[in-house]
């Protein structure tokens, strides 16, 4: 499974709880454990506060202030940056799921992190159901 992410800045987090939970609910998992995978080398996914969006802003400029645009960065397409970033943040999260839901604390969301937008892009979910264990 999958969903699209059309990113429309550089740098940019794109809250996408919801659409995870949308595939967790149609696919009747109960509870197990869900893969959330970025196939990108310039994003990542991280879970983050989603009550006040200065988080966000703050994410973004402290990462910035950190692995700053560069123009003697050796890589040829002038996006050693966001290659750094992503990989600083990471490609997937594994969250747990109960009673249907995904189990989040009370103020975290996933967010996809754009490093190199805009683009189009895709997210990965795989859902891994727990087995019942017989005796």
């Amino acid at each position: 499974m999958h969903i699209k992410i059309q990113s429309t800045t550089r740098k940019e987090m794109v809250d996408i709880t919801a659409r995870v939970q949308e595939v967790v609910t149609a696919s009747g998992m109960r509870s197990g454990l869900c893969h959330i995978f970025v196939p990108h080398t310039t994003a990542a996914i991280t879970l983050n506060e989603n009550a006040d969006p200065d988080v966000q802003e703050d994410m973004n400029r402290t990462l910035s202030r950190l692995i700053p645009v560069d123009p003697d960065y050796r890589h040829m397409e002038g996006n050693s940056d966001a290659h750094m970033k992503a990989s600083l943040i990471g490609a997937s999260e594994v969250l747990a799921v109960r009673d249907g839901r995904l189990d989040l604390g009370r103020w975290q969301a996933i967010y996809f992190w754009e490093f190199d937008g805009p683009r189009k892009r895709e997210v990965r979910i795989l859902l891994l159901p727990q087995q019942e264990r017989g005796f």
